[in-house]
């Protein structure tokens, strides 16, 4: 059983940056591939970003490739994004997810995540 509790979000103007951070419980994370989605008022809930148990290898949505910035450290149970140059389309909840997948197919794969937290909000102004 893992934990997630995302924190870091709020109000910024377009082109400013946010930091979320995403706090997990259990011994196990590091057994885990991370993945943060987000969810625009109206739309479905989209993949944004994804990282190896390792931290090895990322995956970006292509929307916030070279914007975004996922890292992980395994000894603090922790996962971050970095959201820089924000855009008014970034606005939506954000959620940190966990995966017990080992396939790197799978990391942008929604219905494969095992862990969802409660997810914050970034709302960008333009």
């Amino acid at each position: 059983q893992v934990q997630l509790v995302e924190s870091g979000g709020g109000l910024v103007q377009a082109g400013g940056s946010l930091r979320l951070s995403c706090a997990a419980s259990g011994r196990t994370f590091s057994s885990y591939a991370m993945g943060w989605f987000r969810q625009a008022p109206g739309k479905e809930r989209e993949f944004v970003v994804a990282i190896s148990r390792s931290g090895s290898f990322t995956n970006y949505a292509v929307s916030v490739k070279g914007r975004f910035t996922i890292s992980r450290d395994n000894a603090k149970n922790t996962v971050d994004l970095q959201m820089n140059s924000l855009k008014s389309e970034d606005t939506g909840v954000y959620y940190c997810a966990a995966t017990a997948s080992t396939s790197y197919y799978e990391l942008g794969v929604r219905s494969r995540y095992n862990y969802w937290g409660q997810g914050t909000q970034v709302t960008v102004s333009s």
